[in-house]
């Protein structure tokens, strides 16, 4: 189980980098339609992943994540609002399956 759980939590680490890496390329290019595009599709890919490392109620936890209403018609805005909201998740979701694991003895 220790195991299962940091390896999630490496797993983890590494999608939250890619999500940072489209987020910065996207607003590098000013190209939200493109930026969201990449989003969905990393979004797909990590669920698949959650599922496989941490379990269905994490992958579902990530799948039912939306940013929420925006009223500022500030597409970077909304989209940084979209990345933020999957990265804390996944931040917290990280956190929780090292803090989890068992210290090593020796």
């Amino acid at each position: 189980m220790a195991e299962t759980g940091l390896s999630a939590a490496t797993m983890i680490d590494q999608q939250v980098k890619e999500l940072d890496a489209i987020a910065t390329r996207t607003i590098q290019d000013f190209n939200t339609t493109l930026g969201t595009e990449r989003v969905g599709q990393w979004k797909i890919r990590t669920v698949a992943l959650l599922q496989q490392h941490a379990g269905q109620a994490e992958a579902d936890g990530l799948a039912r994540k939306t940013a929420g209403m925006a009223f500022t018609n500030d597409l970077i805005e909304e989209f940084s609002d979209e990345v933020e909201c999957y990265r804390s998740y996944l931040v917290t979701l990280a956190k929780r399956l090292r803090n989890a694991v068992p210290p090593t003895a020796g």
